[in-house]
């Protein structure tokens, strides 16, 4: 069963650690770190992931700042309450990590797998240059009658195709994390700059 799970969600990541080890919880004993990973587009532009990481898998006390990483694990959320209301908080939750000197073919610089279920009626929209955007929220199970909770944006015939999805459907994903900057109006007179992931949609498909 716990294949099975881990079969769902399924992330492969290489890039250069960019922060500190920060610590975040612990479980049983065992402590849990978060550090952010810059990860390079096709394009000129990187992605600022965040890595959740054991300190069982590596030594969290180090300066690894600049340091090349190759990483698999899963895409995963929990709900983090603020300002009277849930804000959903993604990191990629790393199940092996190793250091490497340069990046290979065989290693998948940005790859996610996605088995799921849409949890929420799909936004369709065009932006003012005609392209065709759908905003997806998907399910994915996890142990212990858990879920993740993964925000997906399809584009083109994705997006057309996703736009007829209904809330239940069952989906299969591929594609890439990618982070978005955006500002939050907290007050009238107070903004802040905040950054969201998503996964950006290569191919989707609806099982029966």
């Amino acid at each position: 069963m716990a294949d099975k799970i881990f079969e769902n969600n399924q992330v492969s990541i290489v890039g250069t650690i960019v922060s500190d080890f920060r610590y975040s919880h612990e479980v049983y004993g065992e402590g849990f770190y978060m550090v952010d990973i810059s990860v390079n587009r096709l394009s000129d532009f990187t992605d600022q992931i965040p890595i959740m990481v054991s300190e069982r898998i590596v030594d969290t006390t180090q300066n690894c700042e600049g340091q090349l990483i190759y990483v698999t694990g899963q895409f995963r959320s929990y709900n983090r309450h603020e300002e009277k209301k849930n804000r959903l908080v993604l990191s990629v939750f790393a199940r092996e990590l190793e250091f490497i000197e340069e990046e290979k073919e065989e290693y998948k610089s940005n790859q996610i797998y996605l088995d799921g279920y849409v949890c929420k009626e799909p936004i369709y929209r065009k932006t003012p240059l005609g392209r065709e955007i759908a905003d997806l929220l998907i399910a994915v199970n996890r142990s212990y009658g858990k879920s993740d909770y993964i925000p997906c944006i399809c584009w083109g015939r994705n997006a057309r195709f996703a736009s007829g999805f209904e809330v239940g459907n069952h989906v299969e994903i591929w594609g890439r994390i990618q982070s978005r900057e955006y500002v939050k109006k907290i007050s009238e007179s107070i903004t802040e700059k905040r950054v969201a992931y998503e996964v950006s949609v290569s191919k989707v498909e609806r099982l029966e």
